[in-house]
């Protein structure tokens, strides 16, 4: 019986994984101009940075594409029942495993882990010290796993944002200073998740290190 429901979902998975992150879909958003459907993350991100379909390449809109935008919340109550334990994961995704390519895994690090959407936001302050070097990132969401820390996070930004290997920043949740061992899933369950289901992706701010002693 679990093989014949494995055979089933993934004759389905075409259907209901995301074009653009290929997990599956959460919280599916169709474009209405095309039908093409994404998680919502994947798409509104995509579209900070075009305006057409990443699947058909169709223009959506001149302006703002983000109002041809539906969720699809019959599409979303299939997919919690073909993939038990999807909804309880909320923002974790599984990705169809039987999909994946044996070379993946050197391609994506944690690729077969649940994952996340971050976005990264700049904590603006004039009067702070070394905000002149700490600037927003052009890409600000990104997608990664659930156990990444946030050490990590800060190496991920040093590098973006290219600042000195000494240089130290203080990343924050709700206003509050995260520890470097702290992983994306423990913020995402003791800090995030009070703010509701509607509060998505999972928003970590970052400044120039604070010395308070």
């Amino acid at each position: 019986m679990a093989t014949q429901r494995r055979r089933f979902v993934k004759e389905f998975n075409p259907h209901i994984t995301c074009y653009i992150c290929k997990g599956y879909l959460i919280k599916p958003t169709t474009v209405t101009e095309c039908l093409h459907t994404f998680c919502k993350t994947c798409i509104v991100q995509h579209f900070e940075e075009s305006n057409d379909c990443p699947k058909c390449g169709n223009q959506v809109h001149e302006t703002n594409p983000l109002e041809m935008l539906r969720l699809d919340n019959t599409l979303e109550e299939i997919i919690f029942k073909l993939v038990p334990g999807l909804r309880e994961d909320g923002v974790n995704v599984k990705r169809p495993r039987e999909d994946e390519e044996e070379n993946d895994d050197d391609r994506d690090y944690h690729r077969s882990d649940p994952q996340i959407a971050i976005c990264l936001d700049c904590l603006r302050n004039n009067s702070q010290s070394g905000d002149n070097i700490v600037k927003g990132l052009m890409k600000k969401f990104i997608r990664c796993s659930t156990r990444v820390t946030v050490g990590t996070i800060k190496k991920f930004l040093s590098l973006k944002l290219k600042l000195p290997s000494t240089y130290e920043l203080d990343v924050l949740c709700n206003g509050e200073i995260m520890g470097k061992d702290h992983t994306m899933e423990f913020i995402y369950m003791t800090r995030w998740r009070l703010r509701g289901e509607n509060s998505y992706p999972m928003v970590l701010q970052y400044r120039p290190r604070i010395d308070f002693g």
